[in-house]
Order: structure tokens, then sequence, then C-alpha cells
């Protein structure tokens, strides 16, 4: 099969197609054939060098794929998951290919009406975002929240959930177009961080209380707006560093506030761990996707052997959504 290997840690030159044997699903697993690979920014950064895969998973990048079932290892039951059933999976690694083997845990069939290639766009985000709305976040149905970047491809499944939830809805997003497409994804409020002060904005449109939860992808450069866009109780939930990862908090003001900072990544995790994000994320994200509530959002999508230019377009900063990869 072909996959997308990083011949050596640096730019986006240093993807390149190659020939790998198939693989084979062991005691547990199903074996997908891809029809598209989610492009995330952990990925960019493994190309970099900074974000090994795991150990045990495939060296080349892919957290997220949609696709057919197409075998199955041992214990893994036939009339549950049929040869040519769709599928979306979460990955720990190995998706920029044609094929992956993946433990049945981590694997949600695609709803009817729903398109198998715009699939591999959510598994990732949506697990990031349930797990890190919810488990982290604790957010609850009429509670406020700051997603910092909802034109992302966690931000905007994010909004879309927590609209779907019953909260209210706050997203920052840079430029006209892309703050109109956030609030057509659900957003009550969005804040252009090119032309607004956004923890005046935050302010202004809680009436000076703050929000409950903050969903935050800048890291260290977001810490000084995002807790003082925090209410009394409020969370600060980090899963990344666009803007630096070692930052300066003012203590004083997240004990005057009760406030609390939490963070984490997905894709460290164990199998077990991982597939009870999945198994809620069917619960209760899956019925939105199927009802249309929760869609995926797509910004393009390439071929295979031009992951070098997703990778470039991601790194652009003008990706709405998601790029994804066509076997």
């Amino acid at each position: 099969m072909r996959v997308i290997e990083v011949e050596q840690p640096g730019g986006p030159e240093q993807l390149s197609v190659v020939e790998r044997p198939d693989p084979v699903p062991a005691g547990g697993e199903l074996l997908i054939r891809v029809a598209a690979a989610g492009v995330n920014r952990a990925d960019l950064l493994q190309r970099e060098g900074h974000y090994p895969p795991p150990p045990g998973v495939p060296a080349w990048p892919g957290l997220e794929v949609s696709g057919t079932v197409v075998g199955r290892g041992p214990e893994v039951d036939a009339a549950t998951w049929p040869d040519g059933l769709p599928v979306a999976a979460l990955l720990g690694g190995g998706g920029y290919a044609e094929l992956v083997t993946v433990p049945v845990g981590q694997v949600l069939p695609v709803p009817d009406g729903v398109d198998l290639i715009a699939a591999a766009g959510l598994p990732e985000a949506a697990c990031t975002a349930w797990t890190n709305l919810i488990d982290s976040g604790g957010l609850a149905a009429g509670e406020t929240l700051l997603v910092q970047g909802g034109s992302g491809g966690v931000g905007s499944l994010a909004v879309q959930i927590a609209a779907a939830l019953g909260a209210r809805v706050l997203t920052t997003a840079g430029g006209p177009e892309r703050a109109a497409r956030c609030r057509e994804l659900g957003a009550d409020v969005v804040i252009d961080h090119r032309m607004q002060d956004v923890t005046a904005a935050v302010h202004e449109a809680t009436d000076g209380r703050g929000v409950d939860v903050v969903l935050d992808v800048l890291g260290a450069g977001g810490l000084e707006t995002n807790l003082a866009a925090l209410a009394t109780g409020g969370r600060l939930v980090v899963i990344g560093t666009q803007r630096g990862a070692r930052g300066t908090l003012d203590l004083g003001l997240l004990m005057a506030k009760r406030a609390y900072v939490t963070g984490s990544t997905l894709r460290s995790r164990t199998v077990a761990e991982k597939s009870r994000v999945v198994a809620q994320v069917a619960h209760r994200v899956w019925p939105m996707v199927a009802d249309g509530r929760v869609r995926p959002v797509v910004h393009a999508t390439l071929p295979l052997d031009r992951a070098d230019e997703a990778h470039r377009l991601l790194d652009s900063g003008e990706v709405f959504g998601k790029v994804l990869l066509l076997p």
C-alpha cells in the first residue's frame, strides 16, 4: 500500500509517498480501506519532529480516517462490523495510507446521509471537543462558552456541539467572512480578533460576568486574555499551543476568580481511554451528526500524494474547518 512518510524532521518537502506492506488486523482490530484522512496540526508537529507517535503505531502521520471495513482480526464480530460498512475512526497514527488497522473501540459507523469523505473530518475533532468541553470543562446547558478559534478543525465542531447542548457560544474568528461562517455554525456571538479587543467584547456580551468555560488553542499567548474572560468559578481548558507552550499566569486573579486551568491531549491516551471517549461520542455526539445538528466542515480535499500541499495549506492559517487527503 502507499503511505506518506516523513523522510526526516523538517518542512512539508519532507513528506514522500512510499510503499509499505499492507497491515494485518490483530485481535480486536478492524482493517479499513481509507476513503479520506484528516490533516491535523498534530501532523505538522510530528513532521517537524516535535510530536513523535506513541509506541506501537505506524511512523507516518494521520490521526483520523473514514473508509470501509475490509477485514477483521480475531474477536471481532463480523455481523456487527461487516465488510463494506462505512466507518470513521480515531487513530494513534498512520492515517496517511491506503489501509489502516484500528482497535474496534475507536471506530464509529458513519450515519446514513453523511458523506463518507467528509466524515474523515469528524473523529479527532469530535472526540477532542467532547472530552475537553464535557470531561475537562464540565460545560452544561445554559452556561456560556468561549471557543478561541471557531474556524479551526476542533473549533468548528466545538461550536456546533456546544450549541446543540444548549450552551451560549461565543467564539473568535479572523475577518468578517470567517465570522459569518461561525455564526452559521451556531455561534451566538463572534468576536473578530483582528478588529476587536477579545476581553472587552466578552465582557460586553456577558454584561461583565465573563464565560463559564474557555476552550483554547492559543496556549501561552492566550493566557492573559482567557483568564480575564473567565467568570467566577470558570474553567480554562487548553488544547493547543499555537502561540507558545510556556507563559506567565496571574495566580492572584486565578485565585480571586476561584477558576481552574486544565489541559489535555488525546493521542497519548491508552486504547481503553480512547475507546471510552469514542463510546461517549457515539452516544452523545453521533445522534447530532445523524440529524444534522453537527456536520463536518471541509475546507479542501487533496490527493494523498499532495500531502505537502495540504500541510502548507493548513499552516497558512486560511483553512476553515478541515483539510482531507484522498488515497
